[in-house]
């Protein structure tokens, strides 16, 4: 199927489909993005694209075995990352889940430790932080023990709490990792420090007297929060001098707004890589590798004039040749393919209909290869009425002594409805079979009427049985001579 017929053949439907499709997709790489759940997911997307390879190649094994493992996939994120999943959808509103795009998805390892200085003083809880220089500390450093862990909130706190053996220590960060815990800095020699300085204080200005890094301190007694740098103490109050004499020491220029810049620019890539994607897949689904099957469907006549009946079609099924891809085919059902002819339009008489696209429904990625019969032949016409004498249809005999002298039908007469043409040929309107066998005397009993066309229809009021009243006499000598 070449590209015109692709794209004449999208339904509004169809670019619904990869439109919420896309945006689906998207919402999980904004939500997800940085954690392990948008490895493993783009990890699934690379899975399928082997396995859609391997299936037009025929390597069927390989094939196989792809598409067990996309099948349990989603079993296997959900339970493995619950905690993660739990956390990304534990929003406050529906906005952060829907259409929220924040600006920063995962905090840098320098946010995190500003953060979590600014939480241990909030809960006076003592804290060393040395971020090195250029300069090697291990010839003026002492102990420690290696870590060489990510920078969390968690770790942070957990290392300076009072519980731990290391806490009294100093924390390493370096290139963006905790390199040590619990290491010895030397104290300062100074003489005229404030009396408030604890050994904290003196440990940080000593490490910065005999190198080039910059320490971090919080003080148990006060919260206070001081930066060590170049022999001297410097007083933080705020979270944004802090971050600029971090990044000033560690080389970290501001790139003002550059970095939103490069995240809108991320967002926009990550949205076009969305639609693309999910456009392949659907593409695949949909048209992919075409199969083809037969079904017979009945037909539905549909928006027939009030005033006009149908007298008889030509056929009533249809078998329609349909073509997609083979998971497409093999799960298209009878009930989701519907034939139907507009009579809005039609006449009294013989109409001919040609089944084209416009008058199959087909699931979306199925399409109508061929239609057989092609042409349906519909015969109307219009609606009448007429009332009509009513006789009754009398089977089998009376004794040979008996002879049927009166009969009366009550009603005698009934108005139906129909076709004008079947109408205008109608005379008389019978009942049911009457059998004169079993009757020995005169009697009554009701009988129905019997539409001689299945068109044919009493009006409303009409009733469908009526009585029949029948004298019956012996016959005499004379009639009985005369017969």
């Amino acid at each position: 199927m070449d590209s015109y017929s692709f794209l004449t053949g999208l339904r509004w439907q169809d670019v619904l489909d990869i439109a919420l499709l896309s945006y689906i997709l998207f919402r999980l790489y904004i939500l997800f993005r940085g954690t392990y759940v948008s490895r493993v997911i783009a990890g699934l997307a690379v899975i399928w694209c082997v396995q859609e390879i391997a299936q037009y190649l025929g390597l069927i094994v390989t094939s196989w075995i792809m598409q067990d493992i996309i099948a349990v996939a989603a079993l296997i994120i959900i339970i493995i990352f619950r905690n993660e999943i739990r956390n990304v959808l534990q929003a406050k509103n529906l906005r952060a889940i829907f259409w929220s795009v924040p600006d920063k998805a995962v905090e840098t390892p320098l946010e995190v430790t500003i953060e979590s200085v600014f939480r241990l003083a909030r809960h006076k809880t003592g804290a060393l932080i040395v971020f090195p220089g250029k300069e090697d500390l291990d010839d003026v450093v002492r102990g420690g023990v290696v870590l060489n862990g990510d920078v969390s909130k968690e770790i942070i706190t957990s290392i300076f709490k009072t519980e731990s053996s290391v806490h009294d220590g100093a924390v390493i960060i370096r290139q963006g990792r905790v390199y040590k815990m619990g290491t010895i800095l030397p104290l300062s020699r100074q003489e005229d420090l404030p009396s408030h300085y604890g050994t904290r204080h003196r440990a940080a200005l000593g490490l910065a007297e005999v190198s080039d890094a910059l320490v971090i301190v919080v003080s148990e007694e006060r919260g206070d929060i001081s930066v060590a740098q170049d022999g001297k103490m410097t007083d933080i109050r705020d979270c944004f001098v802090l971050s600029g004499l971090l990044e000033r020491h560690l080389g970290v220029l501001p790139k003002a707004g550059t970095e939103q810049s490069e995240a809108r620019m991320h967002t926009m890539v990550a949205a076009l890589v969305s639609v693309l994607f999910v456009t392949v897949v659907w593409f695949s689904f949909s048209r992919g590798f075409e199969s083809i099957m037969t079904m017979e469907i009945p037909v539905e006549f549909t928006k027939r004039a009030p005033r006009m009946e149908i007298l008889e079609t030509s056929v009533n099924m249809v078998n329609l040749k349909l073509s997609g891809s083979g998971s497409l085919i093999r799960a298209t059902r009878p009930d989701q393919v519907h034939v139907k002819l507009n009579l809005e339009n039609a006449v009294a008489g013989r109409n001919t209909y040609t089944i084209t696209r416009e008058n199959v429904s087909l699931p979306p990625g199925v399409f109508l290869k061929e239609a057989d019969p092609r042409a349906i032949e519909v015969s109307l016409d219009a609606i009448g009425q007429k009332e009509l004498p009513i006789q009754v249809d009398w089977a089998g005999h009376l004794a040979d002594d008996l002879v049927l002298t009166q009969v009366t039908v009550i009603p005698d007469t009934a108005k139906v409805s129909g076709g004008q043409r079947n109408l205008k040929e109608l005379v008389t309107l019978y009942t049911e079979k009457v059998s004169l066998d079993g009757i020995a005397g005169s009697g009554s009993q009701k009988v129905n009427l019997v539409m001689s066309q299945a068109s044919l229809k009493l009006l409303p009021g009409a009733k469908q049985k009526v009585e029949l009243h029948y004298r019956i006499e012996k016959r005499t000598a004379e009639k009985k001579t005369d017969g």
